[in-house]
């Protein structure tokens, strides 16, 4: 059928454009005709999208399913017509709101991993804020939704913001776990691609899935206009805390809260989601849904609906990780300062400081920050003292309280003198250190065991410098054993050494760290030892430290050691003793709370600091100091109480099993993965009559495949860390094969398992299945003839019929059989129901190659065509009926949302008729953002949620039943 200049094509139609076949995905209207965003179908252009001006096309053909030449199958056992029904089987798309594909993933099933992806399923858009406690397998629960939506055709383009050092860590598990292929924009990945392509091209349109630092966005102009010039359909941003708005108006906020309007779904994720204010907290809510909060300054759970966070604590979910995670073992080892640091604890308390006009308490507030340092290295507190007596030294020169200055600077240097005097042998933190690694049982850390490393925390960088020289002599530590990650590092120096942390090859065995290394890696691959040679001062930071090695997948007992001096000065031990407070809390969050946050109630390690700063200022006892740091009910918790999808604990809650919480099996032909994949192959070495080198084992379930160049043209657009060696794919549908692949790439000199996951999603599943499309010419369709179970007056049009949304994604895809009796009397059937009474795929069929009268079921085939629109017809006005409640729900809150809005700005402002011109242009700036808001989501839930008028139909094949054999002697009767 031609496309008239003033006809509407409609999403999920089939066209014929410059002699090749697209699916419409959707329609705008330009003002000559239409633009039409279509997905290409047939071999040349398969996997392509292309945009079309009508006006611009000579010719637009609808293929009409009526027109479908029917041809015969003379394929042994109707193969290739079963595995081109397959493949259409396996390009439909989940419409429902239940887990489809992500239990299938390369990972141990842990039910509460899989509840943010049922909760964002729920809603009209999947953006939600993941908020579970350090080590819960956060990247685990992204990549489950990230995979759902996949597979339901809504994850296309992808973009996944993470901090430096995360980069190769989130992208090995996105693709080893569900093989999602997130290409490294790291400074070489980014040099990479300027090599590649074009510079006036954008890279995000290059690569369809990336992953970027978003410090790296800040730095490089460039690729951030690039970004802010490319649309989503998927955006993760882990690390989610550090882009909410703190009031300063961050690069960081802006290029987040820009990336959030140009995604469909945004996933972020954070162990520390809120810092307790609730305009920050607002911040990104309003990033997941900008209807959420009327006004985000004041907010009462009144004001929105629930389910855009999700937060579970270790100990919310311990029905469910009895094997997965291990209790931890925490031992507190003090030790007696010696001479020399008591001698310079002296010096340090009696310094006069230059206080100024601030008082004692910048006086006192210096002097802390003096034993801060101190309470680290002396080689810290020496680099402070320098920077202290360079600063008064700058003043004196400009001539500033000239005798007092002078009078400081001569105490710093004897202070720095009696810190100068303590060596490796009177330091007593370091001898304890010492005694700590060398010590037996329980620590008994075995320096020579490459699948025995050690992490040491200091938040010091001066700290960490001296810790490395001094281990390196008495650890007797080898080149490459001992390294130092900290902020200061590029991007690519830090991912290499938490990989070669994590790999049994590499030769480091002892990783010094500085709180950059508290965010999100993982390090518990060959690690179990953690000693904090530097007591935080903020128990979150407790928390994401030992949470480098106290998480999901832990195999081993963690164990954790603290450091405590015990100083004879009265103000140091009572010092040191605020710092133990903090200890015992820790473990007390652990034990009973879940959120050691709770206790301060800022939700800021900043602030957190601050608390314990001003506690050592004022003088505080660590008992007056203890009861203050009391969980009650905070801002922080109702926040987040506001936004969980109930506020219900579920500690004790039953988990249900897999197979209760699983769909059934998707609709197949064949047994499995493997089994599909091994007949495509055998397939294409006979239609296509060229060798194809691959063998499988079903046994060990595993494929091998040499690669033919379609194959590695496909891959030379995914990451080259996915590219096989020798250009050979070995590939496994065994999960725990899987992880024994993932576990073994760690003590090999590749960081990246030379096996591949052999599941729907996989790269080389969509180029098989692309394939086995092809097998037909276009607007073709098989004959299966002399199919058993199908009645001798029977004939069967398998149709498949998607009604799409106005953009393009499926709301409804069904499989059906029309089945004529006599060539009048139809019924319709489920596809399901015919392949269980054929045994279709699920016996062999010979094809005896009987005889087809083509004329006749052409015939059929219109009358069935115009059935199987009548019921594609009758299944979208189903849906619509009950879409459209929600779409009117949906309108509704939306409405209300803006006039919460706007009434929120007359009280604000107050009378407009008294407002001053600059206050009047601030409240039309407001209005016009409520109002571009508004439109905005209005627009995306009417595209979203209003089906298109008419279902695309596609017929997929026909039957006919076995012709009984002619009995010898009937033509001598007759």
């Amino acid at each position: 059928m031609q496309v008239e200049a003033n006809s509407v094509p409609s999403p999920g139609a089939r066209m014929l454009i410059r002699d090749a076949e697209w699916i419409v995905r959707s329609v705008d209207t330009t003002n000559r005709g239409h633009r039409l965003v279509c997905d290409g179908v047939s071999e040349l252009v398969r996997g392509r999208e292309a945009i079309f001006l009508t006006e611009l096309e000579q010719s637009i053909t609808v293929l009409d399913p009526a027109d479908t030449q029917l041809v015969s199958d003379d394929s042994a056992q109707f193969s290739k017509s079963l595995l081109y029904i397959e493949s259409h089987l396996r390009a439909a798309v989940p419409n429902d709101q239940r887990i489809h594909v992500g239990h299938a993933a390369a990972m141990d099933y842990v039910p509460y991993q899989f509840d943010p992806a049922r909760q964002a399923l729920e809603r009209p858009r999947q953006r939600i804020l993941i908020a579970d406690a350090v080590g819960l397998g956060k990247t685990l629960a992204a990549g489950i939704l990230v995979s759902e939506l996949m597979a339901r055709g809504r994850g296309k383009r992808i973009l996944v913001l993470a901090v430096k050092s995360m980069l190769t860590q989130f992208q090995k598990e996105f693709w080893n776990r569900f093989t999602i292929p997130l290409t490294r924009l790291d400074s070489i990945g980014i040099q990479r691609v300027r090599n590649r392509i074009p510079t006036n091209h954008n890279p995000f349109y290059y690569y369809d899935k990336s992953i970027i630092s978003i410090d790296t966005l800040k730095q490089d102009a460039e690729y951030r206009v690039y970004l802010e010039q490319a649309e989503w359909d998927i955006i993760v941003i882990d690390e989610a805390h550090n882009v909410a708005d703190r009031g300063t108006g961050s690069l960081r906020n802006r290029l987040a809260k820009l990336l959030g309007r140009r995604s469909a779904t945004l996933i972020m994720l954070s162990a520390t989601p809120h810092d307790g204010k609730a305009r920050s907290f607002a911040s990104l809510v309003n990033m997941l849904d900008p209807t959420a909060l009327p006004d985000p300054d004041n907010y009462t759970k009144q004001d929105f609906r629930p389910g855009l966070v999700v937060r579970r604590f270790k100990k919310d979910v311990k029905q469910q990780v009895r094997d997965s995670f291990q209790e931890r073992e925490v031992s507190t080892r003090h030790f007696q300062c010696s001479a020399a640091e008591e001698a310079a604890h002296e010096a340090l308390l009696n310094l006069n400081v230059a206080d100024g006009s601030q008082g004692q308490k910048r006086s006192r507030l210096f002097l802390v920050t003096l034993e801060k340092a101190l309470f680290s290295s002396p080689a810290a507190c020496i680099e402070s003292v320098d920077k202290r007596i360079g600063s008064q030294q700058r003043n004196i020169e400009k001539g500033r309280d000239v005798e007092v200055r002078q009078a400081e600077i001569d105490g710093l240097r004897g202070l720095r003198a009696a810190l100068e005097r303590i060596s490796p042998s009177n330091n007593s933190k370091y001898q304890a250190l010492l005694e700590a690694i060398r010590g037996g049982k329980p620590f008994n850390w075995r320096t020579n065991d490459p699948q025995d490393r050690l992490v040491i925390f200091s938040e010091r960088i001066e700290t960490l410098r001296w810790l490395e020289e001094r281990l390196s002599q008495d650890l007797k530590l080898k080149l490459g054993q001992v390294e130092i990650l900290d902020g200061g590092k590029s991007d690519i120096d830090q991912q290499r050494i938490v990989e070669d942390f994590g790999n049994t090859q590499k030769p480091l065995r002892l990783l010094l760290c500085s709180d950059v290394a508290s965010e999100g890696i993982n390090l518990h691959f060959q690690c179990h030892r953690l000693i904090h040679f530097d007591l935080p001062w903020s128990l979150m930071t407790f928390q994401q430290r030992n949470g480098r090695v106290d998480r999901y997948g832990q195999k081993a007992t963690p164990r954790i050691v603290y450091l405590i001096a015990e100083s004879a000065n009265e103000t140091i031990r009572g010092d040191m003793r605020i710092l133990e407070v903090l200890v015992e809390k820790d473990q007390q969050a652990y034990d009973n709370i879940g959120d050691p946050s709770a206790f301060m109630g800022v939700f800021d390690v900043d602030e957190e600091e601050k608390i314990t700063e001003t506690a050592l200022v004022e003088g505080q006892s660590s008992e007056a100091f203890a009861g203050k740091l009391t969980p009650e009910t905070n801002e922080g918790d109702d926040l987040l109480n506001l936004f969980l999808k109930s506020g219900e604990d579920t500690e004790d809650e039953d988990p249900l099993p897999l197979t209760d919480r699983a769909p059934p099996p998707p609709l197949s032909l064949f047994t499995g993965d493997l089994d599909y994949c091994e007949a495509a192959l055998r397939q294409l070495q006979d239609t296509r009559l060229q060798t194809l080198g691959f063998d499988v084992d079903k046994s060990t379930e595993l494929l091998a495949l040499d690669a033919p160049a379609e194959l590695l043209a496909r891959f030379s657009h995914l990451p080259p860390e996915v590219f096989p060696e020798n250009n050979r794919f070995n590939l496994t549908t065994s999960r725990a094969r899987m992880s024994e692949a993932i576990a073994e790439s760690r003590r090999s000199e590749s960081d990246w398992p030379a096996l591949h996951y052999l599941w729907r999603l996989n790269p080389v599943v969509a180029w098989l299945n692309d394939c086995m499309l092809a097998a037909f010419n276009r607007a073709e369709a098989p004959v299966l003839s002399g199919i058993p179970g199908i009645a001798a007056n029977e004939t069967v049009f398998v149709f498949s019929g998607l009604v799409p949304n106005r953009k393009g994604h499926p709301l409804v895809h069904d499989w059906i059989a029309v089945i004529f009796r006599d060539e009048e009397e139809i019924e319709i059937s489920p596809l399901s129901s015919l392949i269980e009474r054929t045994g279709l795929g699920v016996r062999p069929i010979p094809n005896s190659g009987q005889a087809v009268d083509f004329p006749g079921l052409s015939a059929l085939l219109r009358k069935a065509v115009v059935k199987a629109q009548e019921h594609f017809t009758d299944c979208r006005n189903s849906f619509e009926d009950d879409i459209n409640v929600k779409l009117n729900e949906e309108i509704a809150i939306l409405d209300k949302f803006k006039l919460r809005r706007l009434g929120a700005l007359e009280l604000k402002f107050g009378d407009e008729s008294q407002l001053q011109a600059q206050q009047k242009g601030r409240l039309n700036s407001a209005r016009s953002d409520i109002e571009e808001v508004h439109d905005e989501y209005y627009e995306w839930i009417e595209a979203t949620m209003t089906t298109e008028p008419n279902p695309s139909i596609k017929l997929i094949c026909a039957m006919t039943p076995v012709i009984p054999a002619q009995p010898a002697n009937q033509a001598r009767v007759n």
